[in-house]
């Protein structure tokens, strides 16, 4: 599995990376409540899936550790366009491999632009065009 490293459930803020059942995910909302006689501070995570856009609901102790992946943002130029599949090398390493287009990208992907690229947990994904 890709790069993670463990935090506090309570310093994680809006718009931060978690992982949830072994997908990354970003936090839209998250809720905390108060301890009350017996008992500590619990947060309620409200997560969407980076990729698969799914929405995933966790509560915990705010002072339990939650993994929180690693991610590279890379730029890539693309050499070719097969289908939903592109070929591209890495502006930094010249190393070349496919990358899956996505629906919503399939019109603005074309031969010669430059992609900006995530890697997420051992995972590539085209995250804009340039």
């Amino acid at each position: 599995m890709g790069e993670k490293k463990l935090t506090n459930a309570g310093s994680l803020k809006k718009g931060s990376y978690i992982i949830l059942d072994g997908m990354a995910c970003v936090v839209r909302d998250i809720q905390t409540s108060k301890p009350g006689k017996h008992g500590s501070t619990k947060c309620r995570i409200e997560a969407v899936g980076i990729i698969g856009a799914q929405k995933k609901i966790h509560m915990c102790p705010s002072s339990d550790n939650v993994e929180v992946p690693i991610i590279e943002k890379k730029n890539a130029q693309v050499l070719s366009v097969q289908g939903d599949t592109a070929t591209v090398m890495d502006s930094d390493s010249f190393e070349t491999f496919d990358l899956k287009i996505s629906e919503d990208m399939k019109d603005k992907v074309q031969e010669g632009s430059t992609v900006n690229y995530w890697t997420i947990l051992d995972e590539k994904v085209i995250m804009d065009v340039k």
